[in-house]
C-alpha cells in the first residue's frame, strides 16, 4: 500500500514539474504581449524652439515652471535613488505629491542658470527650480538642490542625437551648438538630451530638450584640465579664437568638438539677435535663480556679456 502510494505521488510531482516551466513561459508572454500592446509610439511634431515674442517679460527667477510648478518643500519624501551622471540624485516626492529628481552637488547651480538663459531665449527646457537648503527625509539636509520637475502628463520617450536630428539644417539648432560654446558646456553628449511628449498624446508636440546642462560655467578641455561651476575659469575662457572669412573659429576643447565646425557669422547673427533682447537684470536673474553670491552674479553676468558683445561685434 505504502508503494503504491508513493508512487502515485511520484508520478504527480513529475507532472508537476514538467508543467511548471510551461506555465512560466506562458504568464512570461503574456506579461510581453500586454507590454507591447501598452507600449505607445510617439510619432509627433519635433520642437525645440518657439519664437519668444515676450523675451523682455520673462521671469528668469522661476523659469518656465513659473511660480505655480514651485516645489513644496516643507516636507520632502524620498522615493529612490536616480542612477547615471556625474551628480548624486534622488527621485523625491514633495509636500503636494509631486514627483521631482533632486540633484545634488557642484553642477545644480550651472544646470539651473543655463536653463533658464535657454528657456529665456526660447528653447523647450526642463522644468527646474534650485532650493538653497531643504531636507530629504532619511537622507538628510542639503544646499543648493536642484529640483527637476518629473510631471504626471509628461512622457520622456528617449535621447535625441546632436549629429542626427530633424533640426540639423535650422538656426536655432545651430544657435544652440553656439549657445553651449558660450557656456563652455564640454559635456556634449546624446545621454544628456531627452525627448519630451505629452503622455497618450502620440501625435502632438514632441520636445527636443537638453535635460543636463551642469558641465558648464568653468573651462571646457581634456579629463584633467576641464571644469564645471568654476567662476574663475569661465570668467578669463577664450571664447573666439579667430573668423576665416565666414566661419568662426570657437575656442572649444570639451567632447565633440567637431559640432563646431562650419558655424557662421550668420549663425552667430541669429542668436545675438536673441541674446540682445535680454536685459541685464534678467542675466542676473538667471543667476541668481541659481543661488550664486551677489560677487558671483555679477562676474558670471559680466563675462557672458562679454562674450555676446563678442559675437555681436562679429555681425
Amino acid at each position: 500500500m505504502f508503494r503504491t502510494k508513493s508512487a502515485y505521488w511520484s508520478v504527480w510531482l513529475m507532472v508537476l514539474m514538467l508543467a511548471l516551466p510551461f506555465a512560466a513561459g506562458a504568464q512570461e508572454k503574456e506579461k510581453k504581449d500586454k507590454g507591447e500592446k501598452e507600449k505607445k509610439v510617439y510619432t509627433g511634431t519635433p520642437v525645440m524652439w518657439h519664437e519668444p515674442t515676450d523675451i523682455a517679460s520673462r521671469n528668469l527667477i522661476l523659469g518656465a515652471g513659473g511660480e505655480a510648478m514651485k516645489p513644496d518643500i516643507s516636507k520632502i519624501t524620498y522615493i529612490e535613488d536616480k542612477t547615471g551622471g556625474y551628480s548624486k540624485k534622488y527621485r523625491v516626492r514633495d509636500a503636494k505629491g509631486k514627483e521631482w529628481i533632486a540633484k545634488l552637488g557642484k553642477e545644480s547651480q550651472p544646470d539651473t542658470a543655463a536653463n533658464r538663459l535657454l528657456w529665456a531665449l526660447g528653447y523647450e527646457t526642463e522644468i527646474a527650480y534650485l532650493v538653497p537648503k531643504v531636507t530629504i527625509e532619511g537622507k538628510g539636509e542639503f544646499e543648493n538642490v536642484r529640483f527637476e520637475a518629473r510631471p504626471d502628463d509628461v512622457k520622456r520617450t528617449g535621447n535625441w542625437m546632436w549629429e542626427n536630428n530633424p533640426f540639423m539644417d535650422k538656426p536655432e539648432f545651430k544657435g544652440l551648438k553656439i549657445f553651449m560654446v558660450m557656456v563652455n558646456n564640454w559635456d556634449m553628449k546624446d545621454d544628456n538630451n531627452e525627448i519630451l511628449a505629452h503622455k497618450g498624446d502620440t501625435t502632438g508636440e514632441l520636445r527636443y530638450i537638453i535635460s543636463d546642462l551642469g558641465a558648464t560655467f568653468g573651462k571646457t578641455g581634456g579629463f584633467f584640465s576641464r571644469s564645471r561651476n568654476d567662476i574663475p575659469d569661465y570668467v578669463k575662457a577664450e571664447f573666439i579664437k579667430k573668423v576665416n572669412g565666414d566661419v568662426i573659429d570657437f575656442s572649444y576643447s570639451g567632447k565633440n568638438q567637431k559640432l563646431f565646425q562650419g558655424l557662421t557669422v550668420a549663425d552667430a547673427r541669429w542668436l545675438v539677435n536673441l541674446l540682445t533682447r535680454l536685459t541685464d537684470d534678467q542675466i542676473r536673474d538667471a543667476f541668481r535663480a541659481a543661488n550664486y553670491s551677489a560677487e558671483e552674479v555679477e562676474q558670471l553676468t559680466g563675462a557672458l556679456k562679454a562674450r555676446i558683445d563678442a559675437l555681436a561685434k562679429l555681425t
